[in-house]
């Protein structure tokens, strides 16, 4: 994820290529302007190709293109966001449920601090590899023997992590630990964590439809290559330019659109998972005041982000 100062316009603009879907935008547009250059010189210097089009066609279809390409950068725009609720979501809970068990476990029992601690924070780690390539196992926290060997059985291990908390709390119950009125306000919380995760696999797993996307790719496609016709005969060479600035935006929204509609991947703008998922867990090992090797919990502050 890009972070920067929204208010410092030419930092933003020196830092232009940081991201490589502008990087493509560009190649791409210069595709276009080759094209454009093609055209302009068929129609102006060989006097071929000269294919009129109405100018109020034109506009027409530009209308049309721009409520599709309003809706469709709205529509990619929830996606990203509900995925940053829901990640916020999460980030709540734990440490919501880290305040409750310090706040019920005796402060000698660090047996069952630390067991929870690390238990709770390799939830959104785990959660971070299942939406991305895969879980890491390297990366989650030894809570007891055998306990990553049992974790690589499982198919989908946020669940079984999920189980395994939950099997903890009836524990503490069982040893009166914890009232059953306790484990009341700890469910809510706990229940969470998978309304998080299915949330998350939710937008992961549904695309944008096919034909919808289609169609937009279609249309823009369409809308560029007949550009420069409509354009030559008002500008003539300053038609490769104008193309070019058209073929920018129309093709640019449409590919921030595809990159952030699915917030979990590894591009410059999706969701940093892997930096909040070290902060969750920094934050739980600190509440419950249980030890954490200094590299770890530097992660969570790590420059996962290109920053500027």
């Amino acid at each position: 994820m890009i972070v920067y100062k929204s208010t410092d316009w030419w930092e933003a603009l020196r830092h232009l290529g940081s991201s490589a879907i502008i990087r493509l935008l560009l190649k791409r547009v210069l595709f276009v302007g080759l094209y454009a250059a093609v055209v302009t010189a068929g129609v102006i210097r060989f006097e071929r190709m000269n294919v009129a089009v109405d100018k109020e066609f034109f506009s027409f279809l530009g209308i049309m293109l721009s409520l599709l390409l309003a809706f469709r950068t709205n529509t990619a725009y929830d996606r990203f966001y509900e995925g940053r609720r829901l990640w916020g979501q999460l980030v709540n809970n734990c440490r919501n449920l880290a305040v409750l068990l310090h706040a019920r476990l005796p402060a000698d029992d660090y047996s069952n601090r630390t067991y929870f601690a690390r238990l709770l924070s390799n939830f959104p780690i785990a959660l971070d590899g299942h939406l991305r390539h895969g879980v890491r196992f390297d990366k989650l926290e030894e809570v007891q023997a055998g306990f990553i060997a049992q974790l690589q059985q499982a198919w989908h291990v946020p669940s079984c992590l999920s189980a395994l908390l939950q099997e903890f709390y009836e524990q503490l119950v069982a040893a009166g630990v914890l009232l059953p009125t306790h484990l009341i306000t700890i469910q809510r919380h706990h229940e969470a964590l998978l309304d998080v995760a299915g949330g998350c696999e939710r937008i992961k797993t549904t695309p944008i439809p096919f034909s919808y996307s289609y169609f937009i790719k279609g249309f823009i496609s369409v809308f560029i290559l007949i550009m420069p016709f409509n354009l030559l005969d008002t500008y003539q060479w300053l038609t490769v330019p104008i193309t070019m600035f058209g073929a920018y935006a129309l093709l640019g929204v449409e590919m921030i659109g595809d990159e952030i509609e699915d917030p979990f991947g590894k591009d410059s703008n999706d969701l940093p998972l892997t930096q909040m998922a070290n902060r969750i867990r920094a934050n739980v090992h600190e509440i419950l005041h249980v030890e954490l090797h200094e590299d770890i919990r530097g992660l969570a502050d790590a420059p996962y982000s290109v920053v500027f």
